[in-house]
């Protein structure tokens, strides 16, 4: 069923690019150069249509984005209709590296060399970007395993931006439009990578706020909603079934809630929405079908999820090739794509590119938003 004209332009918001908006300038991080990271921005890159919305930039080492191009283009599975962009035509910020640390990175074989480099190559995109050479970042994925090999400590990418930009008030935010109906999915987490074992105590309600109000904040000036619908996720079963369940609920989390509604006037609070059941219009809202007007209709800008599983579960089970990780709570627009290094298929040349371009158009049009925030009276 076809959405309404109102809720279609809702949806759009912040994901159609204008011929007249300014053109932003990112920088694309590598990331990890064993995995699949050069793969897919070579092929998200092979689109000339970029051209004419951004400019782009790849921060990394020529060398090795020239070998994995050459590489590429020797396989099978390349020269079967799938098109690659020639480093020879990119603009590329060079990082270069030592013969012998080239020589340590392998395609598909993470170790310390190949997670210094990725360090390296982020690190010194986000330098450029703080200094004003770009306007955002879109990252290929690292891995953290590697970056703890080469002495780096960090959980991953987004601590790290954090930690450079200055700031201790930032999130993680999954968004992914339906190829189905054009709806929005948007999803924070409250808590990212830790131990199953440990959320209920993290979620202090001072945890809760900063990140209802990042949420809120990035819904207006990412996406020009200024006042959104906002479902925010029980923790426990059933939201605790008053208290049968688990106290969480009762005890903190309601009260909470409560205080934040009359704190946040120009938004919707929806909860505590039980976890099992928070889904269901989202889900019907992304895949279309019988009750897809009315769940476009009434699904919601935003959603709040309390620990990481209950947010990536669903979002990777609608959007796995689509979804993209946005940073907010930056002075600029951070994007990467939902998925991981891969690096048991690097080299075979059959990582697919979706999700990379998908995390590049967003960068565009994010940026694009905020440039018009400042250009307008």
């Amino acid at each position: 069923m076809m959405q309404t004209l109102n809720q279609q332009n809702r949806n759009q918001q912040g994901h159609t690019a204008s011929s007249t908006a300014p053109r932003p300038r990112l920088a694309i991080a590598l990331g990890d150069p064993a995995g699949i990271g050069t793969e897919v921005v070579l092929k998200a890159l092979s689109d000339p249509a970029l051209a004419e919305s951004c400019n782009l930039t790849i921060v990394g080492n020529r060398v090795l984005l020239d070998q994995t191009f050459q590489h590429l283009n020797s396989l099978e599975a390349t020269k079967e209709g799938t098109k690659l962009a020639n480093p020879d035509r990119l603009q590329v910020h060079d990082l270069p590296l030592e013969s012998s640390v080239i020589e340590q990175i392998q395609l598909g074989k993470e170790n310390a060399a190949s997670g210094a480099a990725s360090f390296h190559f982020l690190n010194t995109a986000i330098d450029l970007t703080l200094a004003g050479q770009f306007d955002g970042i879109v990252t290929a994925p690292i891995a953290k395993s590697a970056w703890k090999a080469a002495g780096h400590h960090y959980p991953g990418q987004t601590e790290l931006l954090a930690e450079k930009a200055g700031v201790s008030r930032y999130g993680m935010l999954f968004v992914a439009r339906s190829p189905h109906t054009g709806w929005t999915l948007r999803t924070l987490l409250a808590t990212t990578h830790i131990p199953l074992g440990q959320v209920s105590d993290a979620l202090t309600e001072d945890l809760l706020t900063r990140k209802l109000e990042l949420l809120i904040d990035c819904l207006h000036q990412d996406f020009g909603i200024e006042h959104p619908r906002i479902a925010i996720a029980g923790l426990n079963p059933h939201s605790g079934e008053q208290g049968q369940l688990g106290r969480e609920e009762q005890d903190r989390l309601f009260p909470w809630l409560k205080q934040m509604i009359e704190r946040f006037p120009q938004a919707t609070l929806d909860g505590l929405i039980p976890p099992d059941t928070m889904w269901v219009r989202p889900g019907q809202a992304w895949f279309g079908g019988i009750n897809s007007e009315t769940a476009s209709e009434t699904a919601h800008d935003g959603y709040l999820a309390l620990y990481h599983d209950q947010g990536l579960i669903p979002v990777k089970l609608m959007a796995f090739d689509r979804a993209v990780n946005t940073t907010i709570g930056l002075s600029f627009v951070r994007t990467s794509p939902d998925h991981g290094t891969a690096f048991d298929i690097a080299g075979k040349g059959i990582a697919q590119a979706t999700s990379f371009r998908a995390a590049i158009d967003l960068a565009i049009e994010l940026t694009q938003q905020r440039m018009k925030q400042l250009l307008s009276p």
